[in-house]
């Protein structure tokens, strides 16, 4: 997401995701366990019921999450490890629409694991779904043919 479709109050995403950019999530804030992410839905955003399709409330809730796990290594080197899902449980209480923000936050942490729990808003102020989850953290992510994988940091 470049800088110039950012509204206002947005930050720069610390990492490349293109899946993320390219549902147009962007990040409140991030810091001290806690993140806020949001989204203006639009027509690819939905579902047949023309409300937020669930899979863009656990992307939400998901992203949040892993931030609010980061959150606590913004001042390492290179913002510390990185983070993978290692298991997460969603419950939806309403149909989500407009601008729906996930607010997530770090409930515990060890030198390896991170558990989080997180809502999205709808912009009525009311409850949509609420997630827990745990994270591992990691330097690096095997892939294909024993090669390693690193973060890819945003440029800037």
């Amino acid at each position: 997401m470049s800088d110039s479709k950012s509204r206002a109050g947005a930050m720069k995403f610390p990492l490349h995701i293109p899946f993320v950019e390219q549902l147009g999530l962007e990040l409140h804030s991030m810091a001290d366990g806690r993140a806020e992410l949001r989204v203006d839905l639009k027509e690819g955003h939905l579902n047949s019921w023309e409300v937020a399709h669930g899979g863009v409330l656990m992307t939400m809730l998901d992203v949040a999450m892993a931030h609010a796990a980061r959150s606590i290594h913004v001042s390492d080197r290179g913002m510390g490890p990185g983070v993978v899902t290692v298991e997460m449980k969603t419950s939806f209480m309403r149909p989500g629409e407009g601008e729906l923000r996930a607010i997530a936050e770090l409930l515990h942490s060890t030198a390896t694991m991170a558990f989080c729990e997180g809502r999205v808003i709808g912009e009525d102020g009311k409850l949509c779904a609420h997630a827990t989850a745990t994270f591992k953290y990691l330097k690096a992510l095997p892939g294909r043919d024993r090669s390693v994988k690193t973060l890819q940091r945003t440029e800037g």
